[in-house]
C-alpha cells in the first residue's frame, strides 16, 4: 500500500477525534449561549426586581421622627454676651435635650441691647422657619432704659401674635424679668407684673423669673453685675429647664 494513503489512513481517526472535539466544543459554546438567553429572559421577565423590593421596604418602614424646633427670642442674656456660645444657656438646653435623646433643635435667635420694640420689629425673619416651641425673653432692656409699661406691654403682645398667627400649635414660654429698684418701687413692680399679666392672658407658660438665684449674685455675673458667667448661665438653663420640660 503507498506511504501516502497508509498516512491518510493513519490521520482518519485523529481527524475524527478533532471533529468530535470540535462538535464538543460547538456543543458546549450552545449550552452556554442557551443558558445565558434564558438568564437574560428571566431577568427581562422581572426588571430591577431587588430594587423594587428594596425601595418598598424603605417605603413602609416608619421614618425617623423629624426634629421639633425651639426658638429662644431674646436680648443678651439669650445671646450669650460676653460668655463663649456654647456655654449660653439655650447651648445648655440643647445638651439636656441631647442628653436624653429628644428630638429637639435649638435655636438661639437672641441679639444683644434688643428691646421689645426691636424684637417687634424682626419677628417676621425669625418666623420664617419652623417653630414648635417659642421662648420670649426680652422687655429687661425696657425696663433698664425707664420705657413706658404700656410700651413694653404693646410690643410683647406684638410678638406673641404673630408667633400664634402663624404657628397656632406652637408653644410659647414668657421669660419673666425683674430690674433693680433704682428706677422707682412702683415701676419696679408694675414691671415684675407686667409679665405676670401677659403669660395668665394669652394663657401661656410663665418662668417667673428667668435669673433666679443669678440675679444680683456677683459670683455668677460678669463685671458688669447684669450678665450672667458660665456658672450663672448653668443657673438659668436650669430655671428654664424646670419649665420646659414640661412642655416637650
Amino acid at each position: 500500500m503507498p506511504k501516502l494513503m497508509l498516512f491518510c489512513l493513519n490521520l482518519q481517526p485523529m481527524c475524527q477525534f478533532m471533529g468530535n472535539i470540535y462538535m464538543s466544543r460547538n456543543y458546549f459554546l450552545g449550552c452556554v449561549l442557551v443558558a445565558l438567553l434564558a438568564s437574560c429572559a428571566n431577568n427581562a421577565e422581572k426588571p430591577n426586581v431587588p430594587q423594587e423590593q428594596k425601595r418598598e421596604k424603605t417605603t413602609q418602614s416608619p421614618d425617623k421622627e423629624k426634629a421639633k424646633t425651639i426658638v429662644f427670642y431674646g436680648n443678651s442674656i439669650t445671646a450669650g454676651y460676653g460668655v463663649d456660645p456654647t456655654e449660653a444657656f439655650p447651648a445648655q438646653v440643647q445638651n439636656k435635650l441631647d442628653s436624653l435623646q429628644l428630638p429637639y433643635k435649638v435655636v438661639n435667635a437672641g441679639l444683644s441691647g434688643e428691646t421689645s420694640a426691636g424684637g417687634r420689629s424682626r419677628i417676621d425673619w425669625i418666623l420664617r422657619q419652623p417653630v414648635d416651641i417659642f421662648v420670649l425673653e426680652l422687655g429687661g432692656n425696657d425696663g433698664l432704659r425707664g420705657i413706658p409699661l404700656a410700651e413694653t406691654e404693646k410690643n410683647l403682645q406684638a410678638i406673641i401674635d404673630k408667633v400664634k398667627t402663624k404657628y397656632p400649635n406652637a408653644k410659647i414660654i414668657l421669660a419673666g424679668m425683674q430690674i433693680p429698684p433704682n428706677m422707682g418701687r412702683k415701676y419696679t413692680t408694675e414691671f415684675r407684673e407686667l409679665f405676670q399679666q401677659l403669660a395668665s392672658k394669652n394663657n401661656i407658660t410663665l418662668i417667673p423669673f428667668l435669673l433666679e438665684h443669678v440675679g444680683g449674685i456677683p459670683s455668677l455675673n460678669q463685671g458688669d453685675g447684669i450678665h450672667p458667667n458660665p456658672e450663672g448661665h448653668k443657673i438659668v438653663a436650669d430655671n428654664v429647664w424646670k419649665v420646659l420640660q414640661g412642655l416637650l
